[in-house]
């Protein structure tokens, strides 16, 4: 078979140079024909769209072409051709065809029908083949690119922080632990507790739930920090909008207090949006028409308006007097749940909004407090469909006033004993936010299930591929 230079199928689509010899490689989606000729729909992941391979069946002869089937993987040389049907501008008359793989079409799980997405869930090693999964970890793509190119374009720096820690950054107490110790055997104190000290870090630690904590330290020193890397969670929570393992972004700033967060959370998620409107349109399209027709209208509209900002006061005044009946009960001191913060949104605002100023009870102990004595400058931001989609807050960076904090709650010590002390050598206002990746995703893609946003999703008793 001749060499021939790979040609993408997105570049071979585009293409406007007909009668030249071109090679492409990739998956057949279908193959459909008669006795004369067969048509190839071709795929190699590049785009949505497939490119049209005619074969002359005199020319290759029909026992060559029976394994070419729907999952098979083939080589083409051929000629780019103005295409004589409808739906592509061109085809390619195939020269030579090499067959890289074959799929049994009675063993393939893809073939040409409707398939749940249930059951792409359980064969994950394959779904990314399939025009929903490939189109929705193109978007993840171009979405990771876009966020640091934002930031790389205003001066932020891309900051490594560990994924094993042993400090708990929120409280919440649902880690993964990170052992050595052999479980057949795990040695004891006197006490009859683990003996950590035989562990391999000599101490107890766990998988990270967030980058912040040592984030600040970097923002302490370099002024404007990201972080983006994965994050984990062993809360036992089935849902359709929990996974064990994610991916976190996490900006802190030196010197910004609330409303410079607020305004830079703002800025961020609209420039992500606008950036997949205007690189992913082919994807959002098709996701658009296959599972959510109000998707395109919905990421113009957080485009293109401004975001309501209020305090968390003002929203629960709102929702207990909304004559809304909640699942969950709406009270001034209660952690709003996803049905209250969609409210807001869809119902009340009609757009995106930022609540802040939420009671220090209900936040985490780094959040700066407020004189009231009540309340902390946490921020979050909710969107349609999601709820919140940013938490994030200005950072309480008086060390006696943090010292305070974390005894108040029975937070021990000795894990977090250096970010108090950062506290105690040029200290300096600073805040920062979380984004949770797979969020971003969901509201972009308009998918319901966060499984589905993420090619190997890890949650409760389900840890394969």
């Amino acid at each position: 078979m001749k060499q021939l230079k790979r040609t993408t199928i997105a570049d071979a689509l585009k293409s406007v140079e007909t009668g030249k010899e071109i090679n492409v490689k990739g998956w057949v989606r279908t193959r459909r024909g008669n006795k004369n000729v067969s048509f190839v729909a071709l795929n190699d992941g590049t785009t949505i769209n497939n490119i049209q391979i005619v074969i002359d069946i005199a020319l290759f002869g029909e026992e060559f072409l029976k394994p070419i089937t729907t999952g098979s993987c083939i080589n083409v040389n051929g000629i780019l051709v103005e295409s004589q049907g409808q739906g592509q501008s061109v085809e390619i008359q195939a020269k030579e065809i090499q067959i890289y793989g074959t799929a049994d079409p009675a063993t393939y799980p893809l073939q040409k029908k409707g398939h749940s997405l249930e059951f792409l869930r359980e064969i994950a090693y394959l779904r990314p083949r399939t025009n929903t999964f490939g189109a929705i970890f193109r978007i993840r793509h171009h979405m990771a690119y876009a966020i640091h190119k934002y930031f790389n374009d205003r001066g932020f720096y891309y900051f490594h922080t560990p994924i094993i820690t042993a400090s708990d950054a929120e409280g919440a107490g649902s880690m993964f632990e990170v052992t050595t110790l052999d479980m057949n055997s795990v040695p004891k104190t006197e006490e009859g507790k683990i003996d950590f000290s035989q562990d391999f870090f000599g101490r107890q630690t766990n998988l990270t739930v967030s980058g912040q904590l040592e984030g600040e330290l970097g923002a302490m020193a370099l002024g404007a920090i990201y972080t983006f890397g994965p994050t984990f969670r062993a809360e036992n929570s089935n849902t359709p909008r929990h996974l064990a393992e994610f991916w976190m972004i996490e900006p802190e700033v030196a010197f910004n207090d609330n409303t410079d967060n607020m305004n830079l959370a703002e800025d961020f998620l609209k420039y992500l949006i606008r950036y997949a409107l205007d690189n992913c349109m082919e994807d959002i399209e098709f996701l658009s028409k296959m599972y959510d027709n109000e998707l395109i209208d919905r990421l113009n509209f957080v485009v293109n308006n401004n975001f309501v900002r209020l305090t968390y006061t003002e929203g629960v005044k709102i929702l207990e007097e909304s004559g809304q009946k909640f699942e969950f009960p709406v009270y001034w001191g209660a952690d709003l749940q996803s049905e209250h913060e969609r409210y807001l949104v869809e119902k009340h605002f009609k757009c995106p909004v930022i609540l802040t100023d939420y009671p220090k009870e209900i936040k985490s102990f780094y959040m700066k407090q407020n004189d009231d004595g009540k309340t902390v400058r946490a921020m979050d931001v909710l969107f349609p469909k999601i709820g919140e989609i940013i938490g994030g807050s200005e950072r309480e960076e008086n060390y006696d006033k943090l010292l305070k904090r974390v005894n108040e709650i029975g937070m021990h010590i000795d894990p977090i004993w250096w970010y108090l002390e950062i506290r105690k050598f040029g200290t300096a206002p600073h805040a920062g936010f979380g984004l949770g990746f797979e969020r971003l995703m969901l509201f972009v893609t308009g998918m319901t299930n966060i499984r589905d946003v993420i090619p190997f999703p890890r949650t409760p008793n389900n840890a394969d591929f």
